[in-house]
Order: structure tokens, then sequence, then C-alpha cells
């Protein structure tokens, strides 16, 4: 089983993640009696340098999507976490969400720019990632979790139960358009 964990920067990919393998060590398990297996898909890009380029506008790389596509077939049953994480083959797609004042100030705590902060925000407002996970994988296989009021242990629990598949679908619960009014 491979779960991609997405969502717009700054949604709580990583550190929820981070917390769900803290939670499997702990269990001694994943799902099926192995060692859960967490894909940081940011890291593997950054180490191997899996980019074509970097948008010196964005501060950020451009990643090679079929080099990583190669580089992800080793994984089979595994967790992949990252903003692009919905654009690869998943049996389960987690889409994190959360509410755009909320992305845009975590976004500058952690030292983006105001205009890449504001860019997150908007697109969260507009559902960029669940419209891409959703086209890309069906409804059927999309999970949203709203992680605004959500601590991150509590949002590792709600990827458990995706991954466990004691969770119905659920996209399109989550509307945060009245941010663009």
């Amino acid at each position: 089983m491979r779960v991609a964990v997405t969502g717009t920067p700054g949604t709580g990919k990583t550190t929820a993640t981070e917390r769900l393998e803290a939670a499997a060590e702990t269990d001694g398990a994943g799902e099926d009696g192995d060692a859960l297996e967490v894909v940081h898909l940011n890291e593997v890009l950054e180490e191997e340098a899996l980019y074509t380029e970097i948008d010196a506008d964005r501060g950020s790389k451009v990643a090679d999507l079929d080099a990583l596509a190669e580089r992800l077939a080793d994984y089979e049953d595994a967790v992949i976490e990252s903003h692009l994480a919905h654009r690869f083959d998943a049996d389960r797609v987690a889409v994190l969400r959360c509410e755009p004042e909320r992305l845009e100030q975590r976004l500058l705590e952690r030292g983006e720019s105001e205009a890449k902060a504001r860019e997150n925000a908007e697109s969260e407002a507009l559902d960029v990632v669940l419209a891409e996970a959703a086209e890309e994988h069906g409804l059927e296989s999309v999970y949203e979790i709203d992680t605004t009021d959500r601590d991150p242990d509590a949002v590792a629990e709600a990827l458990a139960a995706v991954i466990a598949g004691d969770r119905e679908p659920s996209a399109g619960e989550v509307d945060f358009v009245g941010y663009l009014e």
C-alpha cells in the first residue's frame, strides 16, 4: 500500500509524518507488522539533486518529476510525503489542509517571503492541491484532513486512520474560498 501525504506548503505534512513515524516505532510496526516507511520526498529531491533548475523568482528547486517517479519505484509499501506526493502513483492520498490566514502566518514564521506566503495561502483557498489530487487519483482515493486546529499528534492519528483504511474518502469537505473575498 502506498499512501501519498500532500498539501500546500505549511499545512503540516512533514511534522505529522514524523509523528506518524515515531508512533509506528513505538508500536513496533506498521499496518501489517512491517516497519512503517515514510519517504520525505523533498529530502530525496535535495539529497539526490533530482531537480532540473532553480526558480530564482520563488527561490525553489524545480523537481524532475520523471526522475522522482523512477526513484519512487523502489517503494511499493510506503508513505510518500511532499507537496508533490499526489503527482505519483498511490493507493490513497491524504491532502492536508489549513485555513489560509493561519497557513500564511505559519509560512511567514518559518521565513518565507510575504509574496510566497500569500501565493501559497491563495493556492490553499482555491483547493489547488486537492483538485490536482482528485483529478490524478479520483475522489474515491482522496482524504482531506484539516490541520488548522489540530495538533501534530492528532493529524498523525488521522493519517494512521487513512493508512489503516479506518476512514472514508472525504474530498471536498473543507472550504476556504471565503479567504479570497
